[in-house]
């Protein structure tokens, strides 16, 4: 039977404006791929990234380039050479994953997980600004375990210094989203250190970060921007000690799967992250998180309002999604 598909943009508010080094921003605007074969509906949802080239436009035209592909039937498997990796493959992707699992009536994660998925503790995120700023939201968030702090930018160590007092019994990641320096990583890094930091993500720019192969990492150091596909974990060999995978980077749970196995096999740990998107976005991301060492799908928890149904977040507890969602 032929598929058709549809392509729809969808504008969420974010509970206040989301800061990192390199700008901010004050809605979620996401795309929901839906693939329909006349009996059964399935959906995936993507965050085009401006960083890597993409708009809402440029994915949607993606998405439609693959409408004839997608109605002859293609598979996951062949999506992975039949497009580059990317927002645009992700929909379609977690989209055919959605209707395999309405189609046979065998859940995604019967497929996807080699046990039953259970609930994940995730990040959760505060934004850059001043360190009073960021002291007063790590205050709100204190109850948490795990915080992410967004850095990047000048006075990095005040930051820290002040939302770890603000939040005394909590722990941190550092994302500096490529906005470290050769000056400044050795002292920052220090300052991670000293201030219940677990794990500082991309800290120099993508492609300018060899130098992490010749200093010292009192905290372990995660790829994210650096870090796309399997093919890209080579390289990483020595630089860093963890990777961020996100499906919008990776191109879908299909080839996301196969990037975290193979960086486990080469030694590296496990993130799975987020942009900020809707519950849709995150449930096939909550399968990949089983067993990672560091989960942060805090996206819905940002949203002013999330797509209803929703996945079930009880503080920083995630549990996995319910097949009314997504798969």
């Amino acid at each position: 039977m032929s598929r058709n598909v549809t392509v729809t943009t969808e504008n969420y508010p974010i509970a206040r404006a989301f800061t990192i080094s390199r700008g901010s921003k004050t809605e979620a605007q996401v795309l929901v791929c839906t693939i329909f074969d006349g009996a059964h509906r399935g959906r995936g949802e993507c965050v085009p990234y401006s960083r890597y080239g993409e708009s809402l436009e440029s994915v949607a035209a993606q998405i439609a380039q693959m409408e004839q592909a997608i109605a002859a039937g293609i598979t996951r498997a062949q999506l992975l050479t039949a497009m580059p990796a990317g927002a645009a493959r992700n929909a379609i992707d977690c989209a055919l994953w959605d209707l395999e699992a309405k189609m046979t009536g065998l859940r995604a994660h019967r497929v996807a997980c080699k046990l039953p998925p259970r609930p994940v503790e995730t990040t959760y995120t505060i934004s850059l600004g001043d360190p009073e700023d960021m002291a007063d939201q790590a205050r709100a968030a204190a109850g948490r375990k795990l915080i992410k702090v967004k850095v990047g930018s000048d006075r990095d160590v005040a930051r820290l210094h002040a939302v770890a007092a603000a939040a005394p019994n909590a722990h941190f990641i550092l994302d500096a989203n490529e906005g470290w320096t050769e000056q400044n990583i050795r002292e920052n890094l220090l300052a991670a250190a000293h201030y219940r930091v677990v794990l500082v993500e991309q800290p120099l720019p993508a492609g300018a970060d060899t130098i992490l192969n010749d200093i010292p990492h009192p905290v372990p150091i995660c790829a994210d921007e650096s870090v796309h596909t399997a093919d890209d974990l080579p390289a990483l060999q020595g630089l860093y000690d963890a990777i961020n995978i996100k499906l919008d980077k990776a191109g879908g749970l299909t080839a996301a799967l196969e990037l975290r196995d193979r960086a486990r096999e080469l030694g590296f740990s496990i993130m799975v992250g987020c942009m900020v998107g809707t519950s849709l976005a995150m449930a096939p991301a909550v399968l990949l998180a089983q067993g990672a060492e560091f989960v942060d799908l805090d996206g819905p928890l940002l949203l002013a309002r999330d797509r209803a149904p929703a996945l079930h977040y009880s503080g920083s507890i995630v549990s996995p999604p319910d097949a009314a969602l997504w798969g």
